[in-house]
């Protein structure tokens, strides 16, 4: 949890070893509602590196003071963003 959005963050560590790694972030929207999309990468055990960049798009709802995760969409490919990017660029310019 966090008190500040800045502070949001989806890294992920067990074992000392990061295995959610986040690469970049965007706030869509603030408020007591907040919308991030993150760029991250899965650490691979068996390979014993990061694997391909994915997305996801998580929602959070401050409480007393604290960012709390709601709800969330893993888009697990830069194939299927580019399917979502494409279906949104298609519907905003009609």
């Amino acid at each position: 949890m966090s008190a500040e959005i800045d502070d949001i963050s989806i890294n992920y560590e067990e074992d000392d070893i990061l295995i959610v790694k986040q690469l970049d972030k965007e706030i869509l929207s603030k408020g007591a509602w907040t919308t991030i999309l993150f760029r991250y990468q899965d650490y691979n055990r068996s390979k014993k590196e990061y694997g391909a960049d994915k997305y996801t798009i998580r929602r959070y709802q401050k409480r007393n003071g604290q960012y709390m995760p709601k709800s969330k969409f893993n888009i697990s490919s830069a194939k299927q963003a580019r399917k979502i990017i494409d279906a949104l660029e298609k519907w905003i310019d009609e």
